[in-house]
């Protein structure tokens, strides 16, 4: 009889497990779910190049030494504001601080939640099954479980602000519940300190009902040394539309996933990244399109620009079930790289199993039209600021659907500031 095969773990592998072991009697509800994920992990640990999906990313390595939870911490005394959105909610550190709701919105701690069992987490992400959302979901606590009522109209911003000193984890969960006809605009911005290594991973799970819409976008300015693993799923109902964006310009090393699934017939969703890398970052954007039901539409479009030694990366993968006819999905990812070093990978996939369908993928990856930076200079405007001018105009189609002017406009400044400070 052969010898069984023994998985070497890793430190960090080993701390997860000691850990979940250790806290899983005071962990807050969902015992079932906690042990289905926590099972997944410990059989398959940390992913690394030989997962497929991870070849890019080896998450494995990149958690070389485990680091303890964050404390609990003050709110700042800034971050990063919006117009129009007078109520907002505040994380530190993971750990809600408090806050305000508009009328039609409601909160409940995620801890209370799952002690209730009003609300069970974990989304069902269709083809997709990932080990990072199952350590959230094993270890989860902190979080919120926002529900918006039937017909509500909502604006809100989460700030998301990391006050940590020293290297630690953050982990926390947000559950939206948006009720049929219901309306939600969301902001989620994440800010913290230069310099220290601290690690996040969040997850935060949509369900739209019937005739639902929300638009999200989230604002990635964590600190320069942070390692952040970002994951949005969502459930759609019937005549549902989600859009999702994802702005990135912080963290040496982010990775952000989506996972979109279609519960109901004739829902849309929009999902587009617009991403400014520099130096040594890396950046690695996956998603997963689940059209499990027809006549759904998605559109996915990626903007991403690499300066440096930065690396990119864009994994997007479409699925047709074998009954979703009448699926219109397109999607895309260019890439515009500013330097000899700077470096791209894309990986566009789509796998239908329908024939009455409309699908197609592309990604480009190239360098500033010389004939353009020609063009304005002849005019007299200086080599930097030419080449701003090109990115923004790049990175602009990305944000053209925000339905909400002065976001587009603070987001556009940033881009702009990271265009001024590459020239300086």
């Amino acid at each position: 009889m052969a010898n069984p095969v023994i998985m070497m773990r890793t430190p960090v592998e080993t701390a997860l497990i000691e850990r979940f072991i250790r806290e899983k009697s005071a962990l807050p509800g969902a015992a079932q779910l906690r042990s289905e994920a926590f099972e997944r992990f410990q059989a398959k640990g940390l992913p690394g190049r030989r997962v497929e999906s991870y070849h890019y990313t080896d998450v494995r390595n990149m958690m070389r030494a485990f680091v303890p939870d964050a404390p609990d911490a003050l709110a700042p005394a800034s971050f990063l504001a919006f117009d129009g959105f007078e109520h907002r909610l505040t994380k530190v550190n993971g750990h809600y601080q408090g806050g305000t709701l508009p009328e039609g919105a409601s909160l409940e701690l995620l801890a209370d939640a799952l002690r209730s069992g009003n609300t069970v987490p974990g989304l069902s992400m269709g083809a997709a099954s990932d080990i990072i959302v199952d350590i959230n979901t094993a270890l989860m606590r902190d979080g919120l479980v926002i529900s918006i009522m039937k017909g509500a109209d909502v604006r809100l911003h989460i700030a998301c602000c990391e006050t940590v000193t020293a290297r630690v984890s953050i982990l926390s969960r947000l559950i939206i519940d948006v009720a049929e006809g219901a309306s939600l605009t969301l902001i989620e911005s994440h800010e913290g300190p230069d310099g220290i290594g601290y690690q996040v991973n969040e997850v935060v799970e949509f369900r739209l009902g019937k005739s639902a819409k929300v638009e999200h976008i989230r604002v990635n300015r964590s600190g320069d040394a942070a390692l952040v693993l970002s994951n949005v799923a969502a459930i759609l109902g019937e005549n549902a539309e989600f859009s999702t964006l994802n702005v990135a310009l912080g963290a040496e090393t982010s990775r952000h996933q989506v996972f979109v699934t279609y519960q109901g017939e004739n829902a849309k969703a929009n999902i587009r990244g617009a991403t400014m890398l520099k130096g040594k970052q890396h950046q690695d954007t996956t998603l997963v399109v689940d059209h499990a039901v027809p006549h759904g539409i998605s559109r996915e479009l990626f903007k991403t620009i690499v300066d440096g030694a930065a690396q990119g990366v864009f994994q997007g993968k479409i699925i047709v079930r074998p009954h979703a006819q009448k699926t219109d999905g397109q999607m895309a990812s260019n890439a515009l790289l500013l330097s000899d070093e700077a470096g791209m990978s894309n990986k566009p996939e789509l796998e239908i199993f329908a024939d009455d369908v409309v699908c197609a993928h592309g990604a480009t990856c190239g360098a500033l039209d010389e004939n353009q930076l020609f063009y304005l200079q002849a005019r007299g405007i200086p080599r930097a600021q030419a080449e701003a001018i090109l990115v923004e105009a790049f990175v602009a189609e990305a944000l053209d659907e925000i339905s909400n002017e002065s976001v587009r406009e603070v987001l556009a400044g940033m881009i702009a500031d990271w265009m001024r400070a590459r020239a300086a």
